[in-house]
């Protein structure tokens, strides 16, 4: 391959940018292609809970979830959602969604998967933090799990699979949850700690730090939606934009659920879905938690940010163009009252901001990270699902040793895209 290449690098979201930094440190030029503004409101970067959840290894789906999709269509707001009207379309990702996790043997091989791809990422990250100029962007202080009973953690096959590929915790009786958060609902009455995990305190300012720090190295930002690739015979000529072509001698599609027809678009038909996700955040609140949370019950995520205490989790499969159910935020809101009962529930709607965005998904909990079979000058790296911010930090690093056909640091085949083809 040549040693130095001319690299588009299509989406600016956190994947995109630190492919690009990534890239630009083997030696490469690099133009980034987005429409809209990196680390903006538009993306899913933006609207990330903040976790850095090395231990977020367990896919979606796990043994025995097919008993509850009656329930996900009967129930528009349930922490997963399926709208009846996009049924029809989303059938073929969500039966091998359900394979997937059929078996606990399957979910392991997806959670050995992961736990390459995520291990010390919080350390990853604080690296770029540092040389963006950020770090007070990303603590490693660990979070917490938190559970009504011990029961509900004991039953949990996702905590066997944890221990089982190194992942450690601390466990919490109810007394020591009391102490480290005396707000949380007395009802939660065991948690565990995850201390190598951390949290980024505003991921959208965070992307925009990093793409600004991708352009000071001297990178290219071109404000412009990509359309399609351009090939003669096996190599890449260009990357089409709706403003005209941009010659290039490589490509990353790195455009998250916007991903799937540029790969269509070159004969690599992929099952990429759309997980829409909703946030809630409070500014300036009156309490909530010391350190960032998870509450099973709730499947949501609580972690304070430098805009207020952000409330994030659940899944609705309804598509890219559905309008949003704002009523799924307002679960959040609620559920956020509940878990920390002084909060005032009369808080002006001004303080509550609410968000809605598209996690890029692919049936199996595993984003896809390889080449296109039309041509190794194109690489994939989209598809992250719940674990798009922190999984993005080796991400970029795997995409830069593909683009300069070095050894990837990690087994890429649970990753490779053919795996679907």
């Amino acid at each position: 391959m040549p040693q130095s290449r001319h690299v588009a690098i299509i989406g600016a979201g956190a994947v995109g940018v630190i492919s690009a930094i990534e890239a630009l440190r083997e030696g490469h030029r690099v133009t980034l292609i987005d429409p809209g503004e990196p680390g903006g409101e538009q993306a899913a970067s933006y609207g990330n809970a903040g976790w850095l959840s090395s231990h977020s290894v367990i896919p979606p789906a796990e043994p025995g979830v097919w008993k509850k999709v009656p329930g996900y269509l009967m129930d528009p707001l349930g922490p997963l959602a399926i709208r009846w009207s996009y049924l029809p379309k989303a059938l073929p990702w969500l039966i091998k969604y359900l394979l997937s996790g059929w078996t606990e043997a399957r979910v392991e091989t997806t959670a050995v998967a992961l736990r390459d791809l995520l291990k010390d990422a919080p350390l990853l990250h604080r690296k770029l933090a540092e040389e963006a100029g950020v770090p007070e962007l990303i603590e490693r202080n660990g979070v917490m799990h938190v559970f009504p009973s011990r029961g509900n953690f004991d039953n949990d096959l996702g905590w066997r699979v944890r221990k089982r590929v190194g992942v450690d915790w601390l466990e919490l009786s109810a007394d020591e949850m009391r102490q480290r958060e005396p707000d949380l609902h007395p009802r939660y009455t065991f948690g565990v700690v995850v201390e190598e995990a951390g949290r980024c305190r505003d991921p959208g300012a965070y992307v925009a730090a990093l793409a600004q720090h991708a352009l000071a190295s001297g990178a290219t930002l071109v404000r412009a939606k990509a359309i399609g690739l351009n090939l003669s015979g096996n190599k890449l000529v260009a990357v089409l934009t709706e403003t005209g072509e941009i010659a290039c001698d490589a490509a990353v599609i790195a455009a998250g659920a916007h991903s799937k027809r540029l790969t269509a678009s070159i004969g690599d038909p992929l099952p990429l879905e759309t997980e829409r996700g909703y946030h809630v955040m409070i500014e300036n609140p009156e309490t909530g938690p010391r350190s960032s949370m998870m509450a099973s019950d709730a499947k949501m995520v609580v972690n304070w940010t430098d805009k207020g205490l952000r409330a994030a989790g659940t899944v609705e499969i309804a598509g890219l163009e559905a309008e949003p159910n704002w009523k799924r935020a307002e679960i959040l809101r609620n559920n956020l009252f509940s878990m920390f009962p002084k909060l005032p529930t009369d808080i002006p709607a001004s303080r509550i901001k609410t968000w809605f965005g598209h996690r890029p998904s692919m049936p199996d909990g595993r984003p896809c990270i390889g080449y296109a079979r039309a041509s190794r000058d194109i690489v994939y790296a989209f598809g992250h699902g719940h674990v798009g911010l922190v999984g993005s930090a080796r991400t970029g690093r795997l995409v830069a040793q593909l683009l300069s056909g070095k050894p990837p640091e990690i087994p890429l085949a649970p990753f490779s895209p053919d795996r679907f083809l």
